[in-house]
């Protein structure tokens, strides 16, 4: 048994260097080529009203919830990724009401997308994603929020 193992992660490690600087060659080309990447300086904000609410992706749409936004400029798909409307303090709003949303737009699957990092509905604000982009968890929610700061006071 400890023999099959030792090959099994021989193999591994070796399928693990040669995977190496296949990636680091694909990254060295610049950042730009990889489309989930989510840079907080070019997050924009809109405002509009919500069309559409899916738990689930319809099919065309990339993974995760979705929200449709009505805004003067038209209609926009926006991602909220696996955990948008699901846990303790997740984002809750209804057909018709008026949102503000932060985020970075994509161009996934030839199609344009926000990236959601904060949902604004009434006087809630949602933390959807991390300045890093990636989709905060129901437990990383609770974590968030009840993190210390040094005066002593809860953020």
């Amino acid at each position: 048994m400890k023999l099959e193992i030792r090959k099994l992660s021989a193999v591994c490690g070796f399928f693990l260097i040669a995977l190496v600087p296949s990636m680091q060659s694909q990254t060295a080309k610049g950042s730009t080529d990889f489309p989930f990447r989510y840079d907080i300086s070019e997050e924009v904000t809109i405002s509009g009203s919500v069309t559409g609410v899916f738990t689930k992706a319809p099919k065309g749409m990339m993974n995760g919830s979705h929200l449709l936004i009505a805004t003067p400029s038209g209609s926009i798909d926006v991602s909220l990724g696996a955990y948008g409307l699901i846990g303790k303090d997740a984002l809750a709003v209804k057909l018709g009401e008026q949102v503000e949303i932060v985020g970075v737009m994509k161009t996934l699957k030839s199609r344009p997308v926000l990236m959601a990092r904060t949902v604004t509905a009434g006087d809630q604000a949602y933390l959807i994603r991390n300045t890093h982009g990636v989709a905060m968890s129901p437990q990383a929610r609770e974590r968030a929020r009840s993190v210390t700061i040094p005066d002593g006071g809860a953020r």
